[in-house]
């Protein structure tokens, strides 16, 4: 009694005390009672209470569900019928009570009947129990039709405990007893107050996907009573669910397919099509014509009456376009009439009932398109005219969709005023639009795509004038939608695209506008390549570029992307207009005038010089790479020559702003002679800027990352310089454990690894980097402050692995850094654990390589001695020391460990799941684990393996207790690095 009276005390303080610490200490006590074994009785007290308020009842309610679904295992096996008469008593107590708590008991009931099998249960298994107690206590029967309800939908809530072959055995259970289930809710089609929760309790059946014949189905009285109430509108929600799942049940390929269910599908159909009238019935909507704009995110209030009503009628047909493709996609006259429905509502002014046919639109594109769908039509000359055939069948369709979605995208006259909420609605319409235009010109081509769009560009009011008060948003609306298809309009198209180019100067001057008009010069950079008079817009269309640099922030930000595509693409023509293109780029750099291109944007432009240089001969490339460094190099030298006192003051920002641009130039500009040497020039300030800043994270990955793209581009051209940057980052590291220079490391060795001349000093680098790493990372909790390190670290080894074998592993560095592998396995940085977990797999694939065979004996020295330990950690991460979301990575580790070491590897394993406690884990469980893994041995299938592998995860995860006790017994944190040795 005085637990229950806390329990009461700490739900006031949570829900009225005014002291917000209070509130949380109670929260935090209430999470802990949850999960304490004395929850079950007080819980349970509480509810059967009179005096328990509804906040006592919610939370007891809710924690007895939670308690059933998780901690089953806690109760004795004798408990289970008083818990379940309990919870029966509390069902029929609370049939007229708060519909929460009756929701959370029907829940607690049908998690009770996953964890216990039907000849435990008793009275032929749960729906049987369930159908007699309905007989016995008639007035409570919409409790029970709640509980029907939810069974099914249990059956497959992964929240619940339960073991997979438990999970698949209630499953089938419910299957057996689906007769059962339906004579219950036919009996209940009489209680018309009923009605609503017995088509909802049918759906919810429906979704077992459980093999009733389709003839049976056609004319039982649940199917047609759910079709007759598709006029009702009370009834019309819950009739939709049914519909829809039948509609999902006739096309599910397990159950025999769409021709397997013609009897019902005949049933289906006719009945959902006379409500088509109903998407255009001005009675079911009021609409607000203040917004009428066509976009969804603008009024949540343009349709009020019966909204929910046309969104529940448009689902139907967009079931049926989804479900019935394959029969949709023949373009019968039968089939276009589905197709002409779904243009009806993608008509529909709202726009969340619209695009609830886009699905349908892109997959029936993938049909009319991929090759496997016509495979049937045997010879090429037969699957070409078939294809063509159908392309002709769904053009004119295709034709109106563009017409029926292009309009959606255009700004809304209050766009200034949208909040952010609707903003990010409104830029994800314009991206879902943009998706189905794409659809449209794989059907219809993207030229013929093109020439209705401009039509709406050229629409009176589009395009003409420069006013302030021109209607700018149609021809915006229109750009956007041509930008879209760029990838589909050919290069050669000579019609449409020249009259767009010509059109583009000549628009409003309005931000929004500039923006698009940006993009789409920079979407069309290679049409400006091909085309023969591509070259003659290319002076307009850079002033454009340059003016909306000077616009705002984000025009600034698509004009310079544009001028990086046009760079990318037409850098041969615009060789001859390279000190224009200096004129341009230095003004940005420097931030002269009212250019607003900020630092990330400038990088763009950086990049579109680099290209445009890469085009030059290699003369004329050396000269312009000191052109293109000089803005970024000079505001660095100015630094450095005020003293270290100065550049170590500085902040890192205003060094990593010329630095990353030194970066870009590195990696675009491909003339590796010439980066080579620009990096030997500039090696000083990058040596100085090392010297004095190894300190500041942010400014050595800045550098690291310049230094990097170097390597990558010059390769062996940097001979010059490699050593004295490798020296740097190797003295700097001990000092200053930087992870990037690891990563720095990594790219020489991938570079330089296979190169005998470097062999002698690469040995001592990753000797030295490895040997320090080591030392940083002696314990999990090391590893856990540190997974940066750990993360390069690891990545550099399995890069030694690939590139320089020969000098990894004769290396002593390579038994410790095993040890420290085998310590920071369970991290749980992703990154981290993932290079880790990779690092081991590469070693134990070595022998996989013609190459790495000579190694094998070196790794086996090192991995026999250490290989019960190592599969005990690796079983340990599949059964809950890293999340369910790293087990793939796991699952190759532990597979290729298996591969590696067969039948010694299979011991390590029985050896290891043999600790796993028979409560966790039944002796069934843990031998099919290892039948798997014998499977790889034997016979080396994988994919069979997997789910038997992730069987025994799901297992030993299936609630927090069952998971500590596993971890307790694998141990998998007690490694520690003492003196070197793993302990």
């Amino acid at each position: 009694m005085e637990l229950q009276n806390t329990v009461k005390e700490a739900l006031n303080a949570l829900y009225h005390h005014p002291d917000d610490a209070v509130r949380m200490q109670a929260d935090r006590w209430l999470q802990e009672f949850q999960r304490t074994i004395d929850a079950w009785q007080v819980s349970d007290n509480l509810l059967h209470d009179a005096s328990s308020n509804q906040e006592t009842l919610i939370f007891c309610s809710q924690t007895l569900r939670s308690k059933v679904q998780r901690d089953f295992e806690e109760l004795p096996s004798e408990a289970f019928r008083p818990l379940r008469d309990s919870l029966n008593s509390l069902l029929t107590a609370f049939h007229k009570g708060p519909p929460k708590v009756r929701t959370q008991i029907s829940l607690a009931v049908a998690a009770l009947a996953v964890h216990v099998p039907a000849k435990d249960w008793g009275d032929g298994g749960i729906v049987n129990w369930l159908r007699d107690e309905m007989n016995s206590h008639p007035e409570c029967i919409p409790s029970f039709l709640e509980l029907l309800r939810v069974l099914p939908e249990e059956a497959f809530n992964y929240k619940i405990a339960a073991r997979p072959d438990r999970r698949r055995q209630f499953e089938k259970e419910l299957a057996s007893l689906m007769e059962v289930a339906l004579d219950i809710l036919r009996a209940c089609l009489n209680i018309s107050e009923l009605m609503e929760q017995v088509l909802e309790a049918f759906a919810s059946w429906l979704r077992l996907r459980h093999r009733i014949p389709s003839s049976t189905l056609a004319s039982h009285p649940l199917v047609l009573t759910a079709l007759s109430s598709l006029s009702s509108d009370i009834l019309l929600e819950a009739s939709v669910n049914v519909i829809s799942e039948l509609i999902h049940y006739t096309a599910a390929r397990n159950s025999g397919g769409v021709v397997a269910h013609m009897p019902l599908i005949q049933v289906i159909v006719p009945q959902v099509m006379s409500l088509k009238s109903q998407l255009r019935d001005s009675s079911k909507l009021v609409f607000d014509s203040k917004h009428n704009d066509g976009n969804r995110n603008v009024s949540s209030s343009r349709y009020f009456q019966d909204e929910e009503d046309v969104k529940a009628i448009a689902r139907l047909f967009a079931d049926m376009g989804d479900s019935y493709l394959e029969l949709i996609a023949n373009g019968s006259d039968e089939s276009m009439v589905i197709v002409h429905a779904l243009l009806e509502v993608a008509s529909h002014p709202e726009y969340d009932i619209a695009s609830m046919t886009f699905n349908f639109w892109h997959n029936l594109q993938i049909y009319l398109i991929e090759r496997d769908s016509y495979v049937s039509f045997g010879n090429e000359a037969s699957i070409e005219a078939e294809r063509n055939r159908r392309l002709l069948v769904f053009r004119s369709s295709y034709e109106s969709l563009v017409s029926l979605v292009s309009f959606r995208v255009q700004y809304p006259q209050d766009y200034a005023d949208l909040s952010r909420e609707d903003l990010k609605d409104f830029k994800k319409t314009r991206y879902d639009v943009a998706d189905v235009l794409i659809d449209a010109a794989l059907v219809l081509g993207g030229e013929a795509t093109l020439k209705i769009l401009y039509m709406k560009l050229v629409e009176p009011g589009g395009n003409s004038g420069n006013g302030e008060h021109s209607n700018w948003r149609s021809a915006e609306a229109a750009l956007y939608c041509i930008r879209a298809i760029s990838d589909y309009v050919s290069v050669t198209e000579a019609e449409v695209m020249p009259q767009v180019m010509y059109l583009l100067p000549k628009l409003p001057h309005q931000p929004q506008l500039v923006t698009t008009v940006c993009l789409t010069i920079g979407a069309y950079s290679k049409w400006l390549d091909a085309a023969p008079t591509g070259l003659s817009f290319l002076p307009s269309l850079i002033d454009i570029l340059v003016s909306g640099m000077n616009v705002s922030e984000d025009t600034a930000a698509a004009a310079a992307l544009a001028f990086r595509h046009i760079c990318n693409d037409c850098g041969k023509k615009l060789c001859g207009s390279l000190d224009g293109l200096f004129h341009i780029y230095q003004r940005v750099m420097i931030g002269e005038g009212t250019f607003k291109v900020s630092a990330e944007d400038s990088l763009h432009l950086v990049e579109a010089l680099s290209v445009v240089i890469t085009e030059l001969p290699s003369d004329h490339a050396k000269k312009a790479l000191e052109v293109l460094c000089l803005p970024a190099v000079t505001p660095l030298q100015e630094v450095i020559n005020q003293g270290p006192l100065v550049l170590g003051q500085t902040t890192a920002r205003e060094l990593t702003v010329h630095i990353d641009r030194l970066a870009n130039i590195f990696r675009y500009v491909n003339h590796p002679e010439a980066v080579a040497d620009a990096v030997q020039r500039l090696w000083p300030i990058f040596k100085a800027i090392f010297d004095i800043r190894a300190w500041d994270m942010r400014t050595m990955e800045s550098l690291c990352r310049a230094c990097k793209n170097a390597v990558r581009t010059s390769k062996r051209f940097m001979g010059l310089t490699i050593g004295a940057m490798l020296e740097e980052i190797q003295a700097l590291y001990k000092q200053h454990h930087q992870s990037c220079f690891l990563y720095l490391s990594s790219e020489v060795i991938k570079i330089f690894g296979s190169d005998p001349s470097c062999a002698a000093y690469l040995k001592i680098l990753i000797e030295s980097l490895f040997s320090h790493t080591i030392c940083l990372l002696k314990t999990i909790q090391d590893f856990t402050s540190r997974p940066d390190i750990a993360d390069d670290c690891f990545l550099l080894a399995s890069r030694c692995i690939r590139y320089c074998p020969d000098l990894f592993f004769p290396s002593p560095v390579f038994p410790p850094l095993v040890d420290c592998a085998m310590i920071g396995i369970t991290v749980q940085h992703r990154e981290a654990s993932n290079s880790i977990l990779t690092f081991l797999s590469d070693i134990f694939d070595i022998s996989n390589s013609s190459q790495g065979e000579k190694y094998t004996s070196i790794r086996d020295n090192v991995i026999i001695p250490r290989g019960p330990t190592i599969t005990r950690i690796l079983v340990a991460s599949l059964t809950g020391a890293l999340p369910s979301s790293r087990l793939e990575t796991v699952i190759y580790a532990v597979l290729a460990l298996t591969r590696a070491y067969r039948s010694r590897a299979l011991e390590w394993a029985q050896d290891s799941v043999s600790l796993i406690p028979s409560t966790a884990a039944t002796e069934a469980e843990r031998s099919r684990f290892l039948r798997a893994l014998s499977e790889v041995v034997t016979r080396g299938d994988v994919n069979a393996v997997t789910i038997s592998i992730e069987e025994l995860s799901e297992v030993c995860r299936r609630n927090r207790t069952v998971q500590e006790i596993v971890q307790g017994a694998l141990r998998p944190l007690e490694l520690n690095l003492v003196n070197g040795v793993v302990v």
